[in-house]
């Protein structure tokens, strides 16, 4: 696609110059030899956005204005060609990523060479500094490990529990990087929803990692994720953060999952594993700002004042 291409055609032009315009993108998306080969995901991703959102909606729109709909009969089934056509590769490569991971062919770096074959983990892609950045490597991760629906919650949360929201792909193997795991490190997720950093930080680490959910049905999804992917280090509690049994925790993440008197509640129950234990707290998002406040915790990254970059902190 050229930079040109990136938008919808404006409504006012006629007919005919519309589907003149939409015949050349699909003859261009149809010649782009590149999204057709299997490791260009994240090229392949955003045509197949740009048809299903772009090229088959104003057909479909164009369709409505015209008395005479063959040639935009025509081009929609084209597009949808295509787009299925594209679609296809995606299906194969995550059927085959998958039953490779099960097999247990890609652990520790072996896992993160994979995912560069795709994407380049070393770019930032921070985006806005004052939300999370997600970008087409989500959308990747997503695909690898998802082998059901998305379940709905069942649960009312309290007021300080905080909606649940993934954590960006890219802070997780940032923060596996600058984390230092190793193999004596048991990572707890408080919050873990549907268990997406559990399962990267076992695949990327090799370490045991516990994910603590309160909604029952992403506890759920999360623990046959982590079965069908044969990951036996990764496990699930459903329960009251305040209530789980963390020991033998050294690592623990917080996406921010619950704020005010709550947070303040969990943080008081890892202060009194850290006596028995020295653990890190990795945070991410506005749940920092508190734990910098904690007087037993010593911030090992101060240089990073965004909420949206982790937070690693240590006890003394």
């Amino acid at each position: 696609m050229t930079e040109k291409n990136t938008g919808i055609i404006d409504r006012d032009v006629p007919v005919e110059t519309a589907i003149f315009e939409l015949q050349s993108y699909i003859n261009a998306i149809e010649k782009n030899t590149e999204i057709y080969e299997e490791r260009n995901f994240d090229k392949r991703i955003e045509v197949i956005e740009f048809i299903g959102f772009h090229v088959i909606e104003q057909v479909e729109e164009l369709l409505r204005k015209t008395s005479q709909p063959d040639k935009l009969v025509l081009l929609k089934y084209r597009a949808e060609k295509v787009k299925a056509e594209l679609e296809e590769i995606d299906n194969n490569l995550f059927k085959k990523l998958q039953a490779n991971l099960t097999a247990k062919k890609y652990t520790g770096e072996k896992f993160k060479n994979l995912v560069n074959e795709y994407f380049d983990l070393n770019s930032d892609h921070a985006g806005h500094p004052d939300e999370p950045g997600y970008d087409n490597l989500d959308i990747f991760i997503n695909r690898l490990f998802s082998f059901q629906a998305m379940p709905g919650q069942t649960k009312d949360l309290e007021p300080e529990m905080v909606y649940y929201q993934k954590t960006p792909a890219r802070i997780v193997f940032e923060l596996a990087e600058k984390s230092c795991l190793t193999q004596e490190d048991v990572f707890f997720d408080l919050g873990s929803g549907l268990g997406q950093v559990a399962i990267l930080i076992n695949l990327l680490a090799g370490v045991t990692a516990k994910g603590v959910e309160f909604e029952p049905a992403f506890c759920a999804y999360a623990e046959n994720c982590a079965r069908e992917l044969n990951l036996s280090n990764v496990t699930f509690i459903n329960a009251d953060a305040r209530h789980a049994d963390y020991s033998g925790g050294t690592i623990f993440f917080m996406f921010t999952p619950f704020k005010g008197e709550m947070l303040q509640e969990v943080l008081d129950i890892l202060r009194k594993e850290s006596l028995l234990r020295k653990i890190r707290i990795i945070t991410y998002g506005p749940c920092t700002a508190q734990v910098a406040l904690q007087s037993w915790l010593h911030n090992t990254t101060p240089e990073e004042d965004n909420i949206y970059r982790p937070g690693i902190f240590s006890s003394f």
